[in-house]
């Protein structure tokens, strides 16, 4: 396979409240068939300094954020972590997300779309099968690139989707889709219902700092840190990642026949979004145990706390060579 270089991004749309790239990353885009072009970071490995791995590559690492997030939030702590960990990574901000473009209409795309997107970007740019990375509705994008990539490989079709070395599945929408934790929330839990309800339908978190908090982070959390993502999370999404009805219609997403694909399914003990049943869900989908982070909220990736996750994905990673 050929491998393009990526192109520095130099686009009209620019977030008003930019994220200041760290050492070692550089903002690009890559041009879809459609024309339009999706930001990416992307960092670079850091050569490791483990003799028995140095000489190794390691997959490549591409992360897929989920609503009112952009390519930004794993830039912050989980870029450098894995780079410094010999990965190349890269996040990707879906259309109509952080400096992606926007196509036309009134929501940035389905789960068909954005894997579709996804996968594109990874034929074209990655020579070795990646690991995915997808949180909350971005793991459901990826759920949805898995069962492609199984279903179409067993009645022996040809793909766009290309292979895939594993998938991390980070506090993510289960395979039934959002309804069935809203349904949990309205009868379990009616104020923690109105809360996020508030809080994600009606955008409540971007212009309330303490709810913007309960939603996303923990408790412990600096409020000057809330007040930066709740900024950056205000200028991500210039429109919806789904049209709901239509997305909670197809799901649950189809299912996957047995296969060599290795999933890891990474829960957050004070998630405020996606509750303990949801994330039991996703492991039995995909016949394994998930594992729940203590002291961590649903911006596993963000939260004060960001190297609990960053730590438990980084073994499996480790584990993935034997």
């Amino acid at each position: 396979m050929t491998v393009k270089p990526l192109a520095v991004l130099n686009k009209a749309h620019k977030m008003r409240v930019p994220f200041e790239l760290k050492q070692g990353q550089t903002r690009v885009s890559h041009q879809l068939p459609s024309g339009l072009n999706i930001e990416v970071i992307e960092q670079k490995s850091v050569t490791s300094k483990d003799p028995d791995t140095k000489n190794e590559k390691r997959p490549p690492l591409v992360f897929v954020h989920g609503s009112y997030h952009a390519a930004w939030c794993w830039a912050e702590h989980w870029l450098p972590f894995f780079a410094d960990s010999g990965f190349d990574c890269y996040a990707v901000s879906l259309l109509g997300q952080g400096e992606s473009d926007a196509p036309p209409g009134t929501v940035a795309g389905s789960l068909q779309t954005h894997a579709g997107d996804v996968a594109d970007f990874i034929q074209k740019n990655l020579s070795l099968p990646p690991v995915l990375l997808g949180h909350s509705f971005g793991g459901l994008i990826i759920q949805y690139y898995i069962a492609r990539i199984r279903n179409e490989k067993m009645l022996e079709m040809e793909t766009p989707y290309p292979e895939i070395a594993g998938a991390v599945l980070v506090c993510s929408v289960p395979p039934s889709g959002n309804s069935g934790l809203v349904w949990r929330y309205l009868f379990t839990k009616p104020i923690a219902a109105f809360k996020v309800t508030r809080s994600l339908a009606a955008k409540a978190f971007q212009t309330d700092l303490s709810l913007c908090k309960e939603t996303f982070f923990s408790s412990s959390m600096e409020d000057h840190l809330v007040l930066r993502y709740q900024e950056l999370m205000k200028e991500s999404s210039r429109m919806p990642l789904f049209d709901l009805r239509k997305l909670n219609a197809s799901l649950p997403v189809p299912s996957v026949p047995k296969s060599s694909i290795k999933v890891l399914v990474l829960g957050a003990k004070d998630d405020f979004i996606v509750d303990a049943q949801g994330l039991s869900e996703t492991g039995s989908f995909y016949g394994v145990l998930p594992v729940c982070v203590e002291g961590v909220a649903h911006d596993m990736m963000l939260d004060c706390s960001w190297e609990k996750g960053a730590s438990v994905i980084l073994s499996w990673l480790d584990g993935l060579r034997r």
